[in-house]
């Protein structure tokens, strides 16, 4: 059998492997375009996520004429926030199966196009049940994509080395999208008048939503150019593409790796909502900041939480540095955890209770030891399930871990103010995130010792 007989019987047999010579060649125009596509899809996945804190005090008013901190205006936050969390996870369990069944490529274009329409239907909504059903499909594309994305991106880069480094570096472009919410919010709220109207009005959160339709017009031009996954492509063309299925995954051969991926999954993104997420709130009840004016109030939460985005972006791209040169899967996990069951509770229950200058330092160490480890998880998750199961498995342990379940924790934080020492409700908050962080980064710790390695470099089949 000659050489180019053999390499084609090789591509039909079993999805391509890269020689390890590979690694010091350089990405192919196709290869960037693909990366670009992905990291600009990780970065509005954030930015969607982040951009509805910002508008929604603004939004609410206008759209339902509701006073801050009322009856009525706490009960629409509640609707706001956890009504499209439990969209996401719900139609991201389907994203999930889907991605497997009808493959990686289209369910990523049609999941960026959903949510980029939906973010521009959002920004022309004239009540608030239709802001809110258009934040629910924003969700729901965030979710499907970021699964399609992961299982596409890994399957697309074979060799082992280049695959994970690539999938760390690509992530790592989500740090970006709380920078460009804020940078978005301050743009609009500064220029509003100068930009044609929206709905007759000039308000700056339907510009910051609007925003959200950027990634759909690049997506466009590059669609010709995107590939499918080798792998899932070379499963379906030898009939070996068996039909995903969500109970499958919780099988015994796969169940471990479900159960453990999907309770780190929510503690670390747990960490995200009930105790990053919540910091601005602290920042007015400081000594030295409550007796500022209310513009320079405004000010210190903004910059911290400018700080909170440089460690999110900080903590992704520490993750891709290591990944490459640490093997163990376990041990690159608590050299996250570890740190940040001991520095994140003294944070919260000292530098945000005392000092701005403290919680500065404080909110960025936070911000990169909950990353580190989410960035972690998505990197790992691809190597543990098979072709016709990966989107499935991944569908999983992100939308139950995160949307479902790491959601509420923002709830329990809130809730335990009530039992917290201290004078102040921003003293409240601290202590009770102190206490949040430390019980789910001490599960965390604890689900770590039952997290698999992976068998070998190479993904299975």
């Amino acid at each position: 059998m000659d050489q180019a007989t053999r390499q084609s019987s090789l591509m039909l047999d079993e999805p391509p492997r890269v020689a390890t010579t590979a690694r010091a060649r350089g990405l192919t125009t196709t290869e960037w375009v693909i990366c670009g596509v992905a990291a600009l899809g990780f970065a509005f996945d954030l930015y969607e996520m982040l951009v509805m804190p910002i508008v929604l005090r603004p939004a609410l008013s206008a759209l339902g004429g509701l006073e801050s901190e009322s009856r009525e205006f706490n009960r629409w936050v509640g609707l706001m926030f956890y009504a499209p969390a439990i969209a996401g996870g719900v139609f991201g369990l389907l994203g999930g199966y889907l991605t497997d069944l009808v493959g990686r490529r289209r369910l990523l274009v049609w999941s960026i196009l959903l949510y980029a329409v939906s973010s521009f239907a959002a920004s022309r909504a004239t009540t608030l049940p239709q802001l809110l059903a258009f934040r629910c499909l924003t969700v729901v594309g965030v979710s499907v994509e970021y699964v399609a994305a992961i299982a596409w991106l890994a399957e697309l880069f074979d060799d082992p080395k280049r695959r994970q480094s690539i999938l760390a570096y690509t992530q790592s472009a989500g740090g970006l999208g709380g920078l460009m919410a804020t940078g978005a919010y301050y743009l609009a709220v500064t220029y509003a008048e100068a930009l044609p109207a929206i709905g007759g009005s000039h308000e700056a959160w339907r510009y910051v939503l609007l925003f959200g339709l950027l990634p759909a017009i690049p997506l466009i031009i590059v669609r010709p150019f995107l590939p499918e996954s080798p792998a899932w492509l070379a499963a379906r063309s030898r009939g070996r593409l068996r039909r995903p299925s969500i109970v499958e995954v919780f099988r015994p051969a796969l169940r471990r790796t479900t159960i453990v991926t999907t309770v780190m999954f929510a503690c670390v993104f747990g960490m995200a909502s009930g105790v990053l997420l919540q910091t601005p709130r602290m920042v007015p009840g400081l000594p030295g900041v409550r007796d500022l004016t209310p513009r320079q109030i405004e000010q210190a939460v903004g910059s911290v939480q400018f700080v909170g985005e440089l460690g999110v972006l900080a903590g992704r791209l520490l993750l891709a540095f290591l990944i490459v040169r640490i093997t163990s899967q376990r041990r690159l996990a608590r050299m996250f955890i570890v740190p940040g069951l001991v520095v994140i509770p003294l944070v919260y229950s000292f530098a945000a209770t005392h000092s701005l200058g403290l919680l500065y330092v404080g909110i960025f160490a936070t911000a990169v030891l909950i990353n580190g480890p989410a960035s972690l998880l998505w990197t790992y998750v691809p190597r543990m399930y098979p072709v016709h199961l990966r989107g499935t498995g991944e569908g999983v342990a992100q939308n139950v871990g995160t949307r479902m379940l790491g959601t509420l924790a923002a709830v329990l934080t809130t809730q335990l103010t009530s039992v917290m020492p201290g004078s102040t409700a921003a003293t409240h908050l601290a202590y009770s995130a102190a206490i949040v962080a430390a019980m789910l980064y001490s599960i965390a710790l604890a689900a770590s010792f039952a997290l698999r390695e992976p068998s070998g470099e190479w993904l299975p089949d």
